[in-house]
């Protein structure tokens, strides 16, 4: 079974996105409300996939990946953003990104792009 790690500020966004990837029979390692919270327990407990939220407080998502990618290059990240600024898909990219999903393209989009990337 694959584990994912969780990082977004928001519980609603974490429980959602918790009880879905459950309901495909993947597994919430954990979950983490900051990308330096998200380091850490990406370190401690190696998941198979990182979902970043963009806008975070003491971290956002673009620094976290920076980091992560460096620690853990064979880990695939996902950002999911409700942000959508000019350039975002390059930063998030240059960051170890692999995939950009918005928010408010619901959640079939980001199933199957979690799909495509545990499935790599």
């Amino acid at each position: 079974m694959k584990s994912v790690l969780i990082v977004d500020d928001s519980p609603l966004i974490r429980r959602l996105l918790s009880a879905a990837l459950t309901a495909s029979d993947w597994l919430i390692c954990t979950e983490a409300e900051n990308g330096r919270d998200g380091i850490v327990k990406a370190q401690e407990l190696h998941p198979d996939l990182i979902i970043l939220d963009l806008a975070m407080p003491e971290m956002n998502g673009l620094d976290a990946a920076r980091i992560l990618n460096r620690l853990m290059p064979a880990t695939p990240l996902l950002m999911f953003t409700s942000h959508s600024a000019p350039g975002l898909e390059e930063q998030a990219r240059a960051a170890g990104i692999q995939k950009v999903v918005s928010k408010s393209d619901g959640p079939s989009e980001i199933m199957r792009s979690i799909s495509v990337l545990l499935a790599a």
